[in-house]
């Protein structure tokens, strides 16, 4: 968490706000969590950029700041990119901040510091080893098949692989995998081609209503405005060991998978 849902909600909620603003000076309370550079050096860097079209890769938001230069966020496991206007209380856990020249702060808070924020002149190099995005229309049961041909690992833990596919975690991994019917301890090798076609579309449609819920929260995640999800109380399977199953009614069972 946040996976491709959330990361593309926030996406969503910041672009509008965010697009032409522009950042008169940032400030870094948590050196940990800058990435590619001295905490100086980000905030020299980011004073006086103009912020373009923010965009989604994998589990990454990406900002353009012209001049080939850009703002590469990844929300760990508890990070949050929260827009507040002026006066508003900073949220807890704030590590930098963004101070925009119309009196609005963009806020980057992490309670456990996994996330990162990178300022780079090259955004490809730093997803360049990601898999192909699942809701793109060229990922298909043909290009999961070459990516899952030969491998030994569970399908679970495979999807988890951000090389094998993009902006997938256990929320959405195992939702798919019950929509799909499929066991995650399968060997990913040994899927068929119609168990590829029916994940393919599973997977395509658990994300698509997690984005159209703006995204699950469990704990932290809040959109670019600090609003929760709603997608939490449509899952299917995850978090819910021991309760009814939604299609026969007996206990769900839960078990761990390569430490998840």
């Amino acid at each position: 968490m946040p996976e491709l849902p959330e990361v593309e909600t926030v996406v969503r909620t910041l672009r509008p706000k965010l697009l032409g603003a522009t950042i008169a000076r940032a400030e870094v309370r948590d050196d940990l969590v800058i990435a590619g550079s001295s905490p100086e050096d980000f905030c020299r860097a980011l004073a006086g950029r103009t912020i373009g079209h923010l965009r989604r890769r994998g589990k990454f938001a990406i900002a353009p700041l012209g001049e080939g230069l850009f703002l590469v966020a990844h929300l760990g496991m508890t990070g949050q990119l929260v827009l507040a206007p002026a006066m508003a209380p900073e949220p807890r856990f704030a590590r930098v901040a963004l101070h925009l020249e119309d009196g609005h702060t963009l806020w980057y808070a992490d309670m456990r510091k996994f996330g990162r924020l990178r300022v780079t002149q090259d955004a490809e190099a730093v997803t360049a080893g990601l898999g192909p995005e699942p809701l793109h229309p060229s990922f298909d049961a043909a290009v999961l098949l070459n990516r899952t041909q030969g491998r030994k690992r569970p399908i679970k833990s495979l999807l988890l692989d951000q090389s094998v596919v993009a902006g997938l975690g256990n929320i959405y991994t195992d939702e798919a995998l019950f929509e799909a019917g499929l066991n995650p301890c399968t060997p990913a090798g040994d899927l068929t081609g119609d168990q590829a076609n029916r994940l393919v579309e599973a997977i395509r449609g658990v994300l698509t209503r997690g984005i159209a819920n703006r995204g699950t929260t469990i704990s932290d995640y809040v959109d670019g405005e600090g609003r929760p999800g709603a997608n939490q109380l449509t899952l299917r399977v995850y978090g819910r060991a021991g309760q009814a199953c939604v299609h026969c009614g007996r206990p769900l069972s839960g078990i761990r998978l390569a430490g998840r």
